[in-house]
């Protein structure tokens, strides 16, 4: 059974910096996309930012607004996915929310939620001015 576990979330004033990370169990895929999406209250899901790998190669992709802020990595012997956040705004409030899947997603398609069957429960991402 595949599980993902978020943590790091918390609260910061805006221009501060957090690291989100997400560990999965029971996958067992050599191809990993991952991905981060945010929701919050009252907004559809977004997708921000996303990365696809196996053992050889890897791909990122962002949504507009997060680029040169975000960051996505993957530490694969560790199972983990980090979201390294920098320069957060209010508008980066949110519950994130850690997916992965097993096909390559690369692109617009790697930030859409119906390309992910497995999601962890969210953490919280609250930025103060």
């Amino acid at each position: 059974q595949v599980k993902l576990v978020e943590s790091g979330g918390g609260s910061v004033q805006a221009g501060g910096s957090l690291r989100l990370s997400c560990v999965v169990s029971g996958f067992t895929s050599r191809t990993r996309s991952w991905a981060w999406f945010r929701q919050a209250p009252g907004k559809e899901r977004e997708g921000v930012a996303s990365l696809v790998a196996n053992s050889d190669t890897f791909q990122t992709t962002y949504t507009d607004s997060v680029k040169g802020r975000f960051e996505i990595s993957e530490d694969r012997a560790e199972n983990t996915v980090y979201l390294e956040m920098a320069d957060l705004k209010d508008e980066d409030t949110a519950m994130y929310f850690c997916a992965i899947g097993n096909g390559w997603l690369v692109s617009k398609e790697a930030l859409k939620a119906y390309r992910y069957n497995k999601w962890g429960q969210g953490t919280q991402v609250t930025v103060s001015t």
